[in-house]
């Protein structure tokens, strides 16, 4: 029994020294429970809207300041003519533009009936239900604090719902970007990370840097296969999405192949970061598996609303890079925009991709030396 519970010690002594376990059995758990019980919410708050007000009375501006008071909306302009819904929703600007007609005061007051028009970016089907379903029930409260007040009789308020980009809040329309960019991660970064370090595990990379090949060119022939099927897997998803699922791709599919192959190109420098850092192949596997399953997943906006999130976790989807491609899929493939809607979302990749090549040019030159 002794020599058991001298067994039980030293386990327990192993994994208190061990940092690395640690932070699997302790941090890990943490971290987890926070970002799931913040992100995971049917809750949306603080949802960026524009008004194209075309009565501007004094009854449209109080149903404007009923909607922003309600703490579901954030104006984020006021729209002069339609011409500019559009462009506003493109530039991925606004969820949601509210629309109130000529003569809105009048038309409550004396006709008993005026008309009030929510148009939603609908590529996300369950944030443009959601937001259209706010709207509307703030509304019809809006509608009954009035009628209060009248003393000839109830009127209405008619609100119709106008979904752009997905009439029929198809969820595929959503799923197929988020699929697309977890899959390019999973075998552009993880494949890479763990490849390059079963090299480095088994001792081949050693025989490798003492050939003839250069160390850049060692690492392009480890990632040139990845790319080739990268690419098969974008056309692929792109293939059934359209032909199974009706998904369309309203915008350039070649600009969408060059975004689709710039972003592969980041999660390959990605990969080869983490396998800079790792020292075998079951740390890269975690690394790949903590740093890009669960923020592609969580923090992207593939799932859930980023709208929903904390500031801090906010904050946090901003350094995430499937967040910037998941947008620009949705706008080439869903709101057929060009490069003059993507070209800050493209720069943004470009950056990352600068960074994560310097970070590992810089470690694998302090692990040769």
């Amino acid at each position: 029994m002794k020599r058991f519970k001298a067994f039980v010690k030293k386990e327990f002594l192993h994994i208190f020294r061990d940092s690395r376990t640690m932070l699997i059995l302790v941090a890990m758990p943490m971290v987890q429970i926070l970002i799931f019980g913040f992100v995971i919410s049917s809750e949306i708050k603080n949802a960026s809207i524009a008004i194209l007000d075309k009565s501007k009375d004094e009854l449209t501006q109080e149903a404007t300041q009923k909607l922003l008071s309600s703490g579901y909306f954030r104006l984020d302009k006021y729209l002069k003519s339609e011409q500019e819904l559009e462009t506003a929703f493109k530039r991925d600007r606004v969820k949601m533009t509210i629309v109130f007609e000529p003569g809105f005061a009048k038309h409550f007051y004396s006709d008993k009936t005026a008309n009030v028009q929510l148009i939603t970016d609908a590529s996300d089907a369950n944030t443009a239900r959601i937001l259209s379903n706010y709207a509307s029930m703030i509304l019809r409260d809006f509608q009954q604090s009035h009628n209060a007040t009248i003393p000839n009789g109830n009127s209405l308020i008619n609100t119709e719902v106008r979904m752009f980009y997905n009439e029929n809040l198809d969820g595929v329309y959503m799923s197929v970007p988020g699929i697309m960019a977890m899959i390019l991660m999973l075998v552009s970064a993880m494949m890479t990370s763990i490849s390059i370090t079963k090299e480095k595990e088994f001792g081949s990379m050693e025989v490798l840097l003492i050939s003839p090949l250069k160390p850049f060119q060692i690492i392009i022939g480890k990632v040139t296969p990845y790319i080739f099927m990268a690419l098969i897997n974008t056309l692929s998803i792109l293939a059934m999405g359209y032909w199974v699922f009706h998904v369309p791709i309203k915008g350039s599919l070649f600009l969408l192949l060059f975004e689709a192959t710039l972003f592969t190109i980041l999660a390959l420098s990605l990969g080869i970061f983490i396998s800079t850092v790792a020292k075998n192949q079951m740390v890269a596997m975690f690394m790949s598996m903590f740093a890009l399953m669960l923020p592609t997943i969580l923090l992207s906006g593939f799932i859930f609303p980023i709208e929903n999130m904390p500031f801090p976790l906010r904050m946090i989807s901003n350094i995430i890079p499937p967040r910037w491609f998941i947008i620009v899929v949705k706008k080439i493939m869903l709101k057929g925009a060009g490069i003059a809607y993507v070209w800050k979302e493209t720069l943004i990749l470009m950056g990352f991709i600068v960074l994560f090549v310097g970070l590992s040019i810089k470690k694998f030159k302090v692990r040769v030396e």
